[in-house]
């Protein structure tokens, strides 16, 4: 069968290998026909050689984390043939530590996790792949076209999880919402937002192209200010955009009480000069709480699940600009101008 590989660590190994196994039955009893999988940034930087870890014996990486896909066959009966799924991507450690131990892998406290086409699991870009039931999503077979957006949705569905339980420290009544940064994470962080009844802010810095039209889709409004500039201190902040400056400059804006989740992953490497002890007043007097938020536990896939499914299917559609089959897989890893989330299709 057909699967996209890399060698860890060594940039711009990236091919398609024509005679890949199939999946063993080890790694799963259900067996899986593969429809797509989405690629971002973590795609990238694995295909840069930044980081990416093959499973052990191997010396490439199966890659792609955001799956869609549809069951062949299940021994267990926990899926049926047919039925629309997506494969979580982390598994619990084997030792476990004490959050893998009660199924919250994404806050594992050793990093001896794995992770499917990241770290030390075969990923999902490949013709077939098995999986153990207990990390099988099942889809509304509506989302046919859109599955593979259950993982980025799943991380912004975390992150709303742990605002909310953060929020709840005292009598909390959230009205405004500022997203920083209108790629996927950021316009579905907005549709979880709006889905929460908030008035929802996006800021990104593209003047045109179709990221004001889909966060005007969502009766939300667009910025192109810097975050210093706009007109509201916003109760809660998701940022995803990893940019330094605007890291400081929300965690600076936010209101009293307010709650900032830091969604992006900063590159690292650039310094900047800021006021340390000013920001430490503002949030020690004002009460902000200011956290990290990454990956999704098999409960956040759920509340992904259904979230895509309450969403408008025309617009989760219109975030897809591009679809390329998996024989132009280079074409479709390869970023250009306008890209919001690109997909790679397998079958006829």
């Amino acid at each position: 069968m057909r699967a996209v590989t890399v060698k860890p660590g060594v940039a711009n190994s990236l091919s398609l290998v024509e005679d890949q196994p199939e999946p063993e039955p080890e790694e799963g009893a259900v067996l899986v026909e593969a429809l797509a999988v989405g690629i971002c940034g973590t795609d990238h930087e694995i295909i840069a050689g930044e980081y990416g870890e093959a499973p052990a014996g191997a010396d490439r990486l199966i890659i792609g984390h955001e799956s869609l896909g549809r069951v062949l066959e299940d021994p267990t009966g926990t899926l049926q043939p047919g039925d629309l799924v997506a494969g979580i991507v982390r598994h619990p450690d084997p030792v476990p530590c004490p959050n893998c131990a009660v199924g919250e892998w994404d806050m594992c406290r050793n990093g001896q996790y794995t992770e499917h086409g990241i770290k030390a699991l075969p990923g999902f870009a490949r013709d077939r792949w098995r999986i153990e039931p207990q990390f099988a999503v099942r889809l509304d077979p509506a989302l046919g076209r859109v599955g593979m957006l259950l993982e980025p949705t799943s991380v912004v569905a975390k992150a709303w999880d742990h605002i909310e339980r953060i929020g709840h420290r005292a009598e909390w009544q959230p009205q405004t919402v500022l997203v920083t940064g209108a790629g996927p994470i950021g316009l579905l962080a907005a549709l979880l937002a709006t889905q929460r009844g908030l008035a929802v802010h996006v800021l990104d810095r593209a003047t045109s192209g179709p990221k004001p039209e889909l966060v005007a889709a969502l009766g939300a409004s667009y910025h192109t200010v810097p975050v210093t500039k706009l007109p509201f201190e916003p109760d809660v902040v998701v940022e995803c955009t990893g940019a330094p400056t605007v890291v400081i400059d929300v965690m600076c804006q936010a209101a009293p009480t307010g709650i900032v989740c830091l969604a992006g992953v900063s590159s690292g490497g650039r310094s900047i000069d800021f006021d340390a002890g000013a920001l430490n007043r503002a949030l020690v007097l004002e009460n902000n709480v200011v956290f990290g938020s990454v990956n999704a536990n098999r409960r956040h896939w759920n509340m992904a699940a259904q979230a895509l499914s309450r969403a408008d299917q025309s617009w989760l559609e219109s975030l897809l600009t591009r679809r390329l089959p998996v024989e132009r897989y280079a074409e479709a890893y390869t970023a250009e101008k306008g890209d919001i989330k690109v997909v790679l299709e397998f079958g006829d």
